[in-house]
């Protein structure tokens, strides 16, 4: 859950906001010996603190920050990021236990305060934790262990040049002495903290942990179901909430059946509250207080509220669909791709193909509804929440309540899924007012009805293609007319083109333009945004292109890549041929590429660029006379730079593929009169576990600087398994989710 950025310029405003400006927040409750640690009361030790690349050290009593604590009884590790199931929790210790050379059995993970002081930013979004953290904590490692190894040489009365370290332990060979860490804590403390740059990292063949398969931190708590999540939080004296809000995006509340529902069992208290104008924070509705989740919710159903609809949100997809059927020939009101001379390019060619594709909007549908536990007191609110963006979260409320970042408390719980949705902090403001109203702690409880309805979606869009093929079968112009969405004039989440989207430098004459619809409804990031949408019309149309010439898909995609280069020179995010050239190629190896098929199944093949990440995947599927395809298996390859945690690496690239696929499959968002049409997964099903293929992971060795993986395996899902549709049966999908078009998932 959850994003979704190519680069820092992409950050939304909510994003990007949150790394600035921070005051340090309190650690969540924890308990004896967590405390001892994080106060440094705990008998001497040494613990690390960056800001950027600086480190600092001090023994005795310490403060509770830092990526490292090494003491007595241990090794601790901090987790500075959110956990939403991408594994951070592991992996970025991980970093730091392999320059440290501690063995991972030796060492104790828990999760840091948010504390932007200590920790720079600390979100789950845009496939960047291990891209933005990859040096930081090499060198937080890295600096512990040169420490460690200077106790040892006074101790020892050696040279530094005659240790090593493994496995916790610092090594003197000649002698054959091993000093536990453990036990050089307090020396290592007093020692002189070393300029970052002097260090000596390792190199790939040097590493001991990374790139080994390790299992989740959190793994055996979640099998014992204990409450890691913002659902389970629980405090002494808690009341429960429920926040009822205009179906329409929003309307204000009129008027509500206050007396009667002040009626019902366990109700406490039941109040309007106006909202602060900005949809992202806190919009107007009816909050509820009992004293049970279930008197709450029971009390929402007999909830009869008169709705003020005057600014509300009136958006339609049939008349979205209609406009943009009138539209789709039309030319762009926005050019912002333009190389070469594209209507010449199209008048020349030897073949000219035109389509046109529709995506419908789609919800984050996180199996964890939105929650959170606040406490409000002396001017000062406390909140337990499952959030991305924990600093901004602290902006959010602070704006809403009117009170200084400071008056503001976040303690980061695990997520249960985000994809993006937890980007956004409106249920943290809406717990912080109701809590206002509330003597003690209160948590506030949304229904699946309630995400669904107030989701900020992935927007919907059309885009009318114009392609030309060469004699050859060559592709030699290509033209995308993308109808999309905007709320008044400004586009909204996911709904333009930028400069540098793919295919831009690798077709001569390209032209990307774009026509706005008005929009009011929320629209957020979702996994991977632009690319999840972006790569199933362009990967598909590229697939008709080579199939119109008569040539070899593969052979098309090569040829378009051409020889090895980075088409942003200098910039080591950018797409570069030669490794998108080497995933396709790996991809269609292992899937066996170009073998003999059975009637009625093949092979799809699609390549995407996103978030740094080079991805490429083959689908094999079938398809009956009923129109239900079986994905038999998904070969996936990727060029992400090294691998921290394979087993982490793997399980985000299958749930790219599963996530991809089920929402591929599923069935549409629509909206009439400003309203979801869908209010839970019997209208809006999950893929469930028999319909899911085999998964087929490859990695690329590269020495590339490391990039994420939460998300670029997911765009390249949907046209690989549409171009193996076609394969099979001849049938061009042009429509998401399948079931538009009369296909289902089986």
């Amino acid at each position: 859950m959850k994003g979704p950025f190519d680069t820092a310029a992409d950050l939304p405003v909510e994003v990007e906001e949150a790394v600035n400006g921070i005051e340090p927040v309190r650690i969540a409750k924890i308990g004896r010996r967590e405390f001892l640690k994080l106060t440094g009361l705990v008998g001497g030790g040494l613990m690390l603190s960056f800001t950027g690349l600086r480190a600092a050290a001090t023994g005795g009593a310490l403060h509770p920050n830092g990526f490292l604590r090494i003491d007595s009884e241990g090794i601790t590790l901090y987790a500075k990021n959110p956990e939403i199931g991408q594994g951070v929790k592991t992996s970025l210790p991980m970093i730091v236990a392999e320059e440290l050379d501690a063995a991972w059995e030796d060492v104790e993970v828990v999760q840091s305060p948010i504390d932007a002081a200590t920790y720079g930013p600390q979100v789950a979004g845009g496939s960047n934790s291990i891209r933005v953290n990859w040096d930081l904590l090499r060198t937080a490692g890295a600096t512990a262990r040169a420490m460690l190894v200077g106790a040892a040489s006074v101790r020892l009365g050696v040279p530094p040049a005659e240790l090593a370290t493994r496995d916790s332990h610092v090594l003197h060979e000649r002698t054959g002495t091993r000093l536990p860490y453990t036990e050089l804590a307090d020396a290592a403390a007093t020692m002189p903290v070393p300029d970052a740059g002097t260090l000596p990292l390792k190199s790939p063949d040097q590493y001991r942990l990374l790139g080994t398969r390790i299992t989740g931190v959190d793994n055996e708590a979640l099998v014992r179901g204990e409450p890691l999540f913002g659902i389970d939080q629980s405090l002494p004296g808690m009341k429960y909430a429920v926040y009822q809000k205009c179906p329409a995006q929003r309307g204000r509340v009129k008027s509500f059946n206050e007396s009667e529902i002040r009626q019902l069992p366990g109700i406490h208290d039941v109040f309007s509250l106006e909202g602060n104008g900005n949809p992202l924070e806190l919009m107007p509705g009816v909050a509820i207080v009992a004293d049970s989740t279930w008197a709450a919710l029971s009390a929402k159903r007999q909830l009869r509220v008169d709705w003020d609809e005057t600014d509300a949100a009136q958006d339609s997809w049939s008349d979205a669909v209609a406009q943009a059927g009138r539209l789709r020939h039309e030319a762009g009101a926005t050019r912002v791709v333009e190389t070469g001379d594209v209507d010449a390019a199209l008048a020349a060619g030897a073949q000219r193909l035109e389509s046109f594709y529709t995506y419908h909007f789609a919800s984050h549908a996180q199996l964890e509804p939105q929650n959170c536990v606040a406490r409000f007191a002396n001017g000062a609110v406390e909140l337990w929440a499952p959030t991305q963006t924990p600093h901004r979260g602290i902006d959010n409320v602070a704006n809403t309540l009117v009170i200084p970042p400071e008056r503001v408390t976040v303690h980061q719980t695990r997520c249960g899924g985000g994809f993006g949705r937890r980007l956004y902090n409106d249920f943290m403001c809406e717990a912080a007012a109701i809590a206002t109203r509330v003597e003690g702690p209160v948590k506030l409880q949304w229904t699946r009805e309630d995400d669904m309805s107030h989701d900020l979606f992935r927007a919907g869009g059309f885009h009318q293609l114009e392609g030309s093929l060469d004699a050859g079968g060559s592709v030699t112009g290509l033209r995308d007319h993308f109808i999309t969405f905007a709320d008044r004039g400004r586009p909204v989440s996911g709904g333009s083109f930028r400069p540098g989207v793919f295919p831009t430098g690798l077709i001569d004459n390209l032209r990307l333009e774009q026509t706005a619809l008005d929009w009011r409804t929320r629209c957020g990031a979702w996994r991977a945004p632009f690319s999840n949408v972006f790569g199933f019309v362009i990967e598909s149309f590229v697939h008709e292109l080579a199939t119109a010439g008569g040539r070899d898909h593969l052979e098309v995609m090569l040829e378009i890549f051409g020889e090895p280069r980075w088409l942003d020179p200098g910039n080591p995010r950018a797409l570069h041929t030669g490794r998108a050239a080497g995933v396709v190629r790996l991809a269609a190896e292992r899937a066996g590429w170009g073998r003999a098929m059975p009637a009625g199944r093949g092979l799809g093949l699609a390549f995407y660029f996103s978030h740094a990440g080079h991805v490429a995947e083959v689908a094999d599927v079938s398809v009956d006379a009923e129109k239900k395809i079986k994905v038999h298996r998904v070969t996936v390859a990727a060029d992400v730079g090294p691998i921290v945690n394979l087993s982490g690496a793997e399980n985000q690239l299958e749930g790219s593929v599963i996530d991809g696929l089920s929402t591929m499959a599923g069935l549409a968002v629509t909206f009439e009169n400003g309203r979801v049409q869908q209010s839970n997964f019997d209208a809006y099903p999950m893929l469930r576990m028999p319909e899911t293929p085999e998964v087929d992971v490859h990695f690329v060795a590269s020495d590339f600087p490391p990039s994420g993986l939460g998300e670029p395996a997911l765009p390249p899902l949907a046209p690989a398994v549409c171009n193996a549709v076609f394969a099979a049966t001849g049938h061009r999908i042009r429509t998401l989710p399948i079931s538009e078009e009369g296909f289902s998932i089986g």
